[in-house]
């Protein structure tokens, strides 16, 4: 979460179901942060599978209202992607996350 409080200045964070699944459709989303709480769970549930079928790390972390404040915004966010502007300087921080990420899901 700490890691994308430091990323909107050189990165995009597309928040929400619909502009994470954009973004993974068009290809340009490093990584996808999910809510657990998100109510109905299955908002987001089809965004696992397109990231597994897209080869993109994904995570889950516990409050919509965290993720919101991480992004931020002070409305909770359901789930966000993370794409990265051209010559951005956090490229290797965000290589750096997707790793760790990938990390967790072995």
């Amino acid at each position: 979460m700490d890691a994308l409080t430091s990323y909107p200045e050189c990165t995009a964070l597309h928040s929400q179901s619909k502009n994470a699944t954009k973004t993974l459709n068009r290809g340009i989303a490093e990584f996808i942060v999910m809510a657990t709480d998100t109510e109905p769970l299955e908002i987001i549930l089809h965004l696992p599978l397109l990231c597994e079928d897209k080869n993109v790390p994904y995570v889950f972390v516990r409050s919509k209202q965290a993720l919101g404040r991480a992004c931020g915004v002070s409305r909770p966010v359901i789930a966000t992607s993370v794409t990265i502007k051209e010559g951005s300087q956090l490229k290797p921080q965000i290589q750096s996350t997707q790793m760790a990420i990938e990390r967790l899901l072995v």
